[in-house]
């Protein structure tokens, strides 16, 4: 209207400039309710400048909401006339200015009284990010507060235009229409592009007109959501390959809702001598690798398959559903010529290979935990067969591994009850044949099964870390053995084997250093030995330790010399007293004589005592002797004995 006419009316009346944040124009109702003297005074305030933030924001929102159509409002306002709070319900209209801009035209239709609820209540509901809005039971809406019309700065022309997904709105009608209310965190549509909204709806009455209505209430949560989304990706995802992991696959196997109609399979499978890769090459290299097996079997499989790491190199495919075996068989080969292309990590090419295991499991199988054991119980067999193999569980492999874990538990009770003993082979000057040394061979003496050879559970104890304790007390019962003949005279050089996982436990030294400083410890005559794969990997490292431990008064023994990486640099780079030449070699007397001749050469002229294991006959040991071998053991000399019978074999001279 024109304002002239609104000169003459009772109700307060005014024209706001949004853009200075000044009154333009205001009849006397208007002056009384802003608490001024005159029109002129009023125009002269500055009402922007204790403006907050929000009714800043808010009023922009009108005039582009003017600007764009024919729009009016009817809110609740608390304004403040002289710093002195008054709220008011306020009706606004656009009003456009002579140069073009959009200002506002602000109706005062009822005094609510500034008692502090009402004053409260109106600040509440102008400031709050809640977006509240009352639709028409048929779904146009009825009114918008400031917040929800910011959201909808394009216009909102119907209830179920708010939601991204169809299936979503039917969902919150029919309970609306079941219950009267409804609540879920979901997205809807807004100016700003699809957020999240933890929305509420609930029926209620138009207050203008009693008609039925409902009333939403929307929060957004957009930021909380991505958060959460991102713990729970962080959560169920392999930092450096980007697959699922355990704990996600355990879940998914357990979810109550899969389905099970199909048969399944899971396929366990890890890399071959990851450990050396690691050593060789650096962990850097390890990780590419990883990363590029996990792409490769992601590739390889169906998206409705899943991939998932486990921990260190093993990885474990679900294959929700195959034909037969045929089918299985040709996905797993597929998987494995992936990953025997070769992987290259700066500029150097690694060749890879896998050992896999298959665990089947019917429609309606229920015990998927179990089918996680089989999986890795083939795997096991995998490794065991040589490496680089697929082997599908069976029944039988499941009796061996229940027997293989009763032989875990007795291991370890074993273990803790000392049912582990050491037997002394004897070692002798090959020149005089007189004894001048022991290597310490455990034995366990079983309590109902008697003797049992180190073939029959060594590698269970290696497999399982069982070696480290049991490693730990053989070195303390060789040790107050060779203390024990130290003091009765006998100057007698005892060996005692060190495993890899047992050189690797950062335990080892402190055990080293508390037996080297136990009365009367012989120094320089307590020999630890190692296998050369032991000597693969950091050489710095490595040779720090064994320089360590030399320097307490041990001497290093390597043992097996020329079964594995055997190179010169070993014992040129690395303190090593002994070389003890493999059994395999002397076996093969005289075809393998050059071989042997070198070795002994090569002890010679780094000043290393030669050691030839497992001698059997008279033959090996005369050829040894006419080749100038310093020592031998073997059963042609004596096979491993317990102390007394080998104190008795050490009366006799030789």
């Amino acid at each position: 209207m024109p304002f002239d006419i609104a000169y003459r009316l009772d109700e307060a009346v005014w024209i706001f400039d949004i853009d200075s944040a000044r009154i333009l124009k205001a009849n006397d109702a208007a002056c009384r309710l802003w608490q001024a003297d005159t029109e002129k005074e009023l125009c002269a305030r500055n009402l922007g400048q204790d403006m907050s933030v929000t009714v800043g924001k808010r009023l922009k929102q009108y005039q582009t909401d003017f600007l764009n159509s024919d729009a009016k409002f009817t809110e609740l306002w608390t304004l403040f006339p002289n710093g002195e709070p008054h709220s008011v319900m306020v009706t606004y209209r656009g009003f456009a200015l002579a140069d073009g801009r959009m200002a506002m035209q602000c109706e005062a239709v009822s005094d609510i009284g500034d008692t502090p609820e009402n004053l409260r209540s109106a600040e509440a509901l102008l400031h709050t990010d809640v977006l509240i809005t009352l639709f028409s039971k048929d779904g146009p809406p009825l009114y918008l507060n400031p917040a929800s019309r910011n959201a909808y700065a394009g216009g909102l022309d119907h209830f179920e235009n708010l939601f991204v997904d169809p299936v979503e709105c039917r969902k919150f009608m029919s309970q609306i229409d079941i219950v009267g209310e409804h609540r879920a965190v979901t997205k809807l549509k807004t100016s700003n592009g699809v957020r999240w909204f933890d929305l509420s709806v609930k029926t209620c009455s138009d207050a203008a007109t009693g008609e039925p209505a409902i009333l939403m209430t929307a929060i957004d949560v957009s930021e909380l959501k991505e958060a959460r989304d991102t713990a729970r990706h962080l959560a169920d995802r392999d930092q450096l390959t980007g697959l699922h992991n355990r704990a996600y696959l355990q879940n998914h196997l357990l979810r109550p809702d899969a389905d099970r109609s199909a048969r399944s399979a899971l396929i366990f499978f890890d890399v071959d001598r990851f450990k050396l890769i690691n050593d060789r090459y650096g962990h850097e290299a390890g990780d590419t690798v990883l990363q590029a097996i996990a792409k490769r079997a992601s590739g390889t499989f169906r998206a409705s398959d899943l991939v998932a790491r486990l921990g260190g190199d093993e990885f474990v495919v679900l294959v929700e559903s195959f034909v037969d075996e045929v089918d299985l068989e040709a996905r797993i080969g597929r998987l494995r010529a992936s990953i025997s292309d070769p992987i290259v990590h700066d500029k150097t090419r690694i060749d890879v290979a896998v050992s896999v295991g298959v665990a089947v499991f019917s429609p309606g199988s229920s015990d998927l935990s179990e089918v996680l054991r089989e999986a890795d119980i083939a795997l096991y067999a995998s490794k065991k067969a040589g490496r680089d193999q697929v082997t599908f569980f069976t029944d039988e492999m499941g009796t061996a591994a229940k027997a293989r874990d009763l032989l875990e538990i007795e291991l370890a009770r074993g273990i803790e009850n000392d049912e582990f003993v050491l037997h002394y082979q004897p070692r002798i000057d090959v020149a005089s044949g007189q004894v001048v040394g022991a290597e310490g061979l455990v034995r366990w003496m079983h309590p109902t099964r008697g003797l049992i050879l180190p073939s029959d559970f060594i590698a269970v104890c290696e497999e399982t870390g069982l070696i480290e304790d049991l490693g730990r007390k053989v070195l303390e019962q060789g040790c107050e053995q060779a203390i024990k003949w130290h003091r009765a005279g006998l100057e007698l050089d005892v060996s005692l084997n060190v495993s890899p996982r047992q050189f690797s436990d950062p335990a080892l030294l402190e055990t080293l250093f508390r037996l080297a400083n136990l009365p009367d410890f012989p120094l320089g005559h307590i020999e630890l030995e190692v296998t050369e794969n032991v000597l693969i990997g950091d050489p710095d490292a490595i040779a720090e330790k064994l320089k360590a431990i030399t320097a307490m008064g041990y001497n290093i023994a390597i043992d097996d010399f020329g079964t594995g990486y055997s190179n010169l640099a070993y014992i040129l780079r690395f303190p090593l007293t002994c070389i003890k030449i493999d059994r395999s070699f002397i076996s093969q007397l005289p075809s393998s004589g050059p071989l042997v001749q070198l070795i002994i050469s090569l002890g010679e002229q780094t000043g290393a005592m030669v050691v030839s294991e497992g001698v059997e006959t008279h033959k090996q040991l005369d050829w040894l002797r006419k080749h100038d071998c310093a020592q031998a053991q073997g059963h042609v000399i004596a096979p491993p004995l317990q102390v007394a019978k080998f104190e008795s074999f050490l009366a006799k001279g030789r």
